[in-house]
């Protein structure tokens, strides 16, 4: 009886590897992504007339952590030139920006870090993070912690610019995409 009772006891041992397998085939347990805590999607303004024509001013209110991501970001605030309202944006934050600090963005924006403005607009050797990979898709290459990519050179006649990657590959993307000055 007694040998029965142990066996009972421990019968599972020989199917473990099964039970595993289908619970794996769930939502997941361990391996799931902790996101209670994330601030949110970090994307360039969506562009409007006054980036495409001259620029906008923004101030950065604060330099956030946000949990699961190397690089901080930035809450950038923003007037809204159609609305009598404010513009919450959620920037990655390159070395150099500070609370209080403007933000300019367009394409009349000089060329200091944290500006965000067309490539055709930067000289050739200029450091640049949170780059548009399409024109208007408001910053997909160089953005994790302490990368960035280096503008090349420029086409006129195509208007394409060749821009050297962080992995060191070297990309032609068209001149008009956006990219935040800074790394």
């Amino acid at each position: 009886m007694c040998i029965t009772l142990s066996f009972a006891r421990y019968r599972h041992i020989g199917e473990m590897g099964r039970v595993i397998r289908a619970q794996r085939k769930g939502a997941g347990s361990v391996f799931k992504a902790h996101q209670k805590n994330r601030k949110g999607a970090p994307k360039l303004r969506s562009i409007d007339f006054a980036e495409r024509h001259g620029y906008i001013k923004g101030v950065v209110r604060d330099i956030i952590h946000d949990p699961g991501r190397g690089a901080p970001l930035a809450k950038v605030q923003f007037r809204d030139p159609y609305r009598y309202k404010l513009r919450n944006e959620l920037f990655i934050a390159p070395e150099g920006l500070h609370t209080g600090q403007f933000i300019y963005c367009g394409k009349r924006a000089s060329l200091q870090v944290g500006n965000v403005l067309p490539i055709f607009q930067m000289p050739e050797g200029t450091i640049i993070c949170n780059l548009e990979e399409k024109t208007g898709d408001r910053g997909r290459l160089a953005r994790t912690s302490g990368n960035y990519a280096t503008v090349i050179s420029h086409n006129p006649e195509t208007k394409r610019s060749r821009i050297k990657l962080p992995s060191g590959t070297k990309k032609v993307i068209p001149s008009a995409n956006r990219a935040m000055v800074g790394k």
